[in-house]
């Protein structure tokens, strides 16, 4: 089974983002099932459950997070839930989802 964990860096303050509550979904026939929810360590790393292969999305909880640093936010915000939706493949391989993450901007890759 592949293993997905993600790592989610607050750019705009330059620190790890601790706390970020994450969704986990599996995505078939136009179904979402949720499977897991997480939130990131203090050094914003998550790690969720081995999967099968299939596509999937992650659901990153950024308004949350920001208005819980206390970052003044318009309402409603620019970027609020992030769903990032990705394929696996490889059913044995590791799977690494990083968020690049400000309150109007984000960025993302597979990393190893």
């Amino acid at each position: 089974m592949a293993r997905i964990s993600t790592h989610v860096l607050d750019t705009a303050r330059g620190m790890p983002a601790a706390g970020v509550v994450i969704q986990l979904h599996a995505c078939h026939d136009g179904e979402r099932q949720h499977l897991a929810t997480l939130a990131t360590n203090a050094d914003g790393r998550g790690s969720g459950p081995e999967l099968e292969a299939g596509v999937y999305e992650l659901t990153f909880h950024a308004g949350n997070y920001f208005r819980a640093a206390g970052v003044d936010l318009p309402d409603p915000p620019f970027l609020d839930d992030i769903v990032i939706r990705f394929g696996i493949a490889d059913p044995s391989g590791r799977y690494h989802v990083p968020l690049l993450l400000a309150p109007y901007s984000y960025s993302t890759y597979r990393g190893w």
